[in-house]
């Protein structure tokens, strides 16, 4: 086990903690609230290849690297190895500290055209894709997320390892779950010893981190280089010094008050206003909010009122109502 951080190419993790790229949630300013929290690592959602070419608007929006500190991976979706590589350079050049291949995505808009988990279904084209974008990248590393296999008849994360690895592949992050079961179940961490053990470059574990002790039993029970958080991480930056801190001191810190929570939620909420405006950010952070408020006395409650406020102050205004009858 290493507590100590991951070198991934030429570049070098200050720790094994890493922030999960996810969709509709890694923007901009929760890599800045990841990395603040103690995140070695950060990603942005994933982005479509053919996007970036086309120039569509959106999609750029979602690889502004612009005035971010700490090391931010792009992560990339497709299934074309040129459109891939064209991708990678574009990334590269935005200011990516590694390029990740989406091979994980389970989601069917997706895989229905090839792309995400079903890249593991065609572990030539797979191959193909990683070379390309390993030529493109001028140095800076390329990474695979990958899940477990396509369902449990078909459990090939081994096997799709080593050959992005032979492809050029810098590190292989592995989520414990086949696609069929999406987020469900328990994840299979077996599947990522069985990655480690058969590839020689650093392997990532992803799925189930929900505390520091989940983190520590991951990188003993697999020997894998770093854990990934994602779902645990929602509402909860704090997980990731929390976990960095478990891992390299051996202490617990406490999990954050009701107030500090809270405190977090309105903070997320006011950066999001300043960035998008207060009529798209109160209406896309509800869900997050939700997350912060996860697990409070009263928390459906409080969500409900919430996501009736259209403002800022609104929101302001309900959250401090709630922690005078709550304190």
């Amino acid at each position: 086990m290493s507590a100590t951080g991951i070198k991934i190419g030429g570049l070098v993790l200050a720790s094994p903690v890493v922030a999960a790229p996810m969709a509709g949630v890694t923007d901009k300013i929760f890599r800045l609230l990841a990395r603040e929290a103690g995140a070695a690592l950060t990603f942005t959602e994933m982005i479509s290849a053919k996007g970036l070419l086309y120039n569509n608007r959106a999609t750029w929006e979602l690889m502004d690297l612009r005035g971010e500190e700490g090391q931010v991976g792009v992560q990339l979706f497709g299934k074309e190895p040129q459109v891939l590589a064209k991708a990678t350079r574009l990334a590269v050049e935005a200011g990516a500290a590694l390029v990740d291949l989406n091979m994980g995505c389970p989601v069917p808009k997706i895989v229905k055209n090839g792309e995400g988990a079903a890249l593991m279904r065609d572990i030539s084209l797979a191959r193909e894709i990683v070379a390309a974008m390993v030529e493109a990248a001028g140095g800076a590393p390329v990474t695979v997320k990958m899940r477990k296999g396509w369902d449990n008849g078909e459990v090939n994360a081994v096997e799709v390892a080593v050959a992005v690895t032979a492809a050029g592949a810098a590190a292989v992050a592995v989520h414990g779950r086949t696609r069929d079961q999406y987020y469900s179940g328990r994840a299979d961490w077996g599947i990522i010893k069985a990655v480690r053990e058969a590839v020689n470059v650093p392997v990532i574990g992803n799925g189930d981190i929900w505390g520091p002790q989940d983190a520590l039993r991951m990188l003993e029970e697999t020997g894998c280089a770093g854990v990934m958080i994602g779902r645990g991480a929602l509402g909860n930056p704090w997980l990731f010094r929390r976990t960095r801190i478990y891992l390299q001191e051996g202490r617990l810190l406490p999990g954050p008050s009701v107030g500090e929570r809270l405190a977090m939620a309105l903070r997320h909420l006011r950066l999001a206003v300043e960035a998008k405006g207060e009529a798209v950010a109160v209406k896309q952070m509800r869900r997050h909010l939700a997350w912060y408020c996860k697990g409070l006395p009263g928390a459906a409650r409080l969500r409900e009122a919430i996501n009736r406020e259209d403002t800022l102050a609104g929101v302001e205004e309900i959250i401090r109502a709630y922690l005078e009858n709550v304190s």
